[in-house]
C-alpha cells in the first residue's frame, strides 16, 4: 500500500517530513507492517500561493501485516490520529488531507496518478481535481478543514507508483521535541565550520550546504531559522554521500533523523516554451530570447531587464534583491545579447533562477582619435571640422571606434545557494562549473 499526506505545518513551527518519519517509525513499532525504501519527499509547484513554506508532501510505501478490512480499518485510524494530534490546524493556510491507496496493481489508477504527480510539480491543480480522483477508485482519505492537503498526498503516491524520475536524497536530522514544541524556540546550534568541513569532504556530490557567495562570512544554507523541528538537512546525489556528510556534522544532539527520497535539484517545475503568450502565472518555465532593454536596478535593490522572444513578444525579466551578486551578471547583459532564462511568472515577470548567456554583442566606445606622430590624443577642431593635435598640427576626421571588454563570459549562471528554490537544479548537478 502507499501512504501520502501533506499540509500538516503553519509558516513557523511544525514540519511535514517530521511528522512522517514519526508515522512510519509508529506504524513499524506498533506492528502494523514495515515501511518499504525510503520515505518519498516531493516538492511541489513553487509558486503555489497558498502553500506554507515549502510546498513539500510525504509518502512511503508500507507493507501491512494483515490485509483484512478491519485491520486497514485500524491502520487508517492510527495514522489519521497521529495527523490530527500533531498538524497545525489553527493556522489559516493549513488544511491536513492523507490518502491511503491499497489498490498498488490497478494500472489505471497507476497512470492516472503519474499524470497527476507531474502536474502538481508544473502546474495549478485545485481541490475537485482531487476529490474526484478518490471518489472514483474509492480511496480511503482523511481530510481536515477544506483538504487541500489531499492534492500533495495524492500526488506523492502518484511519484511512488511510478519511479524513473530524476531522483535525489536529503538528509534530515530532527531537534528534541522540548527545544522547539514550548511556548519559546531554543536558539539551534550547528557548527559552521563542520559544515563546511562536510562540505569540502563530499562536493559535489552534496550541495547548498554552504553559501559561499560571501566569502568573507559562509552562510549555513542547510540550517532553517523558523521554529521547526528541523535541525539540519544535507542534499545529494545518494543516500551513503548525504550520510557520509551527516557524520561530519558536529551540532546539538539529534533526536531523530530520515534520509529522503526526492525530486529537489532536478528543475521537474520547468516548463520549455517557444514565446511568452504560452506563458501563464504561477507556473515556472524556461524560454530563449535577445536582450532589448538592459538591466535598471529599482529602489528596492532589484534589477529588471527586458527580453524578445522569437515572435517579438517582450518579457520582463526580475534578478531580485536577496540573489546578490547574481545581478551583477544582470547588469553586465546589454542589448541583442541572446540569453535562455529560467524562472517562475508572476505579476507578468519572469523571476529569475539562472540565466545561460548564449552569444554576446559587441560593444564599442568612441574616443577621439591619437596623433600618428606624437600619440597624443587629439582634440576637437570645431563643430563639424573633426580633430587636429595642438603640437603636431595633424588632423583626422572623425572619432575611433575602441571594443569594450564584456564582464561576462557566455555560459551559465545562477542565483547563490541561499536564495535558490527547492526544486531548481544546481548547476554542479547539469555538470557545469
Amino acid at each position: 500500500m502507499f501512504i501520502g499526506m501533506d499540509d500538516t505545518d503553519s509558516n513557523e513551527r511544525m514540519c511535514t517530513t517530521y511528522l512522517a518519519v514519526l508515522i512510519a517509525d509508529a506504524l513499524e513499532k506498533e506492528g502494523f507492517g514495515t515501511v518499504s525504501g525510503y520515505v518519498h519527499l516531493i516538492r511541489l509547484n513553487p509558486s503555489v500561493p497558498y502553500k506554507t513554506r515549502g510546498n513539500a508532501a510525504l509518502g512511503f510505501e508500507f507493507n501491512p501485516a494483515a490485509d483484512s478490512a478491519e485491520f486497514r480499518t485500524k491502520l487508517i485510524s492510527f495514522v489519521s490520529g497521529k495527523i490530527i494530534e500533531y498538524a497545525e490546524t489553527e493556522c489559516e493556510k493549513t488544511n491536513p488531507g492523507a490518502v491511503f491507496i491499497f489498490e498498488e496493481n490497478d494500472s489505471e489508477l497507476k497512470n492516472r496518478l503519474n499524470l497527476f504527480f507531474k502536474k502538481a510539480v508544473t502546474d495549478l491543480v485545485e481541490i475537485d481535481e482531487a476529490q474526484q480522483l478518490l471518489s472514483q477508485y474509492f480511496i480511503p482519505h482523511l481530510s481536515l478543514k477544506n483538504g487541500r492537503g489531499l492534492i500533495g498526498a495524492l500526488a506523492v503516491c502518484g511519484a511512488l507508483m511510478n519511479p524513473g524520475w530524476d531522483e535525489t536524497y536529503e538528509y534530515l536530522a530532527y531537534r528534541f521535541p522540548e527545544k522547539w514544541n514550548g511556548t519559546a524556540v531554543l536558539p539551534r546550534f550547528v557548527d559552521t565550520n563542520s559544515l563546511i568541513a562536510a562540505d569540502k569532504a563530499t562536493y559535489p556530490k552534496t550541495w547548498d550546504t554552504v553559501d559561499y557567495s560571501e566569502k568573507k562570512n559562509p552562510f549555513p544554507v542547510c540550517v532553517p531559522g523558523s521554529g521547526d523541528p528541523v535541525l539540519f538537512g544535507l542534499r545529494g546525489e545518494s543516500p551513503e554521500v548525504v550520510l557520509e556528510a551527516a557524520e561530519r556534522v558536529v551540532s546539538e544532539p539529534v533526536y531523530l533523523s530520515a534520509v529522503f527520497k526526492t525530486n529537489q535539484g532536478t528543475d521537474a517545475h520547468l516548463i520549455s516554451v517557444g514565446n511568452v503568450t504560452e506563458m501563464q502565472p504561477l507556473h515556472s518555465y524556461i524560454l530563449t530570447g535577445t536582450v532589448v532593454h538592459s538591466s535598471k536596478t529599482n529602489e528596492g535593490g532589484h534589477d529588471i531587464f527586458v527580453i524578445q522572444d522569437q515572435t517579438g513578444n517582450l518579457l520582463e525579466c526580475a534578478a531580485f534583491e536577496p540573489t546578490g551578486s547574481f545581478r551583477k551578471v544582470i547588469r553586465a547583459l546589454a542589448s541583442n545579447d541572446s540569453v535562455t532564462v529560467y524562472g517562475s511568472f508572476k505579476n507578468n515577470t519572469l523571476n529569475l533562477e539562472k540565466i545561460e548567456v548564449l552569444s554576446l554583442t559587441s560593444i564599442f566606445a568612441f574616443e577621439n582619435p591619437t596623433c600618428p606622430a606624437c600619440q597624443k590624443r587629439m582634440e576637437s577642431a570645431g563643430k563639424g571640422q573633426g580633430f587636429r593635435c595642438r603640437n603636431c598640427k595633424t588632423k583626422s576626421g572623425d572619432k575611433i571606434k575602441i571594443p569594450v571588454p564584456r564582464k561576462i563570459k557566455v555560459g551559465f549562471y545562477e542565483v547563490p545557494p541561499s536564495a535558490r528554490r527547492h526544486l531548481s537544479k544546481p548547476l554542479i548537478r547539469m555538470k557545469i562549473h
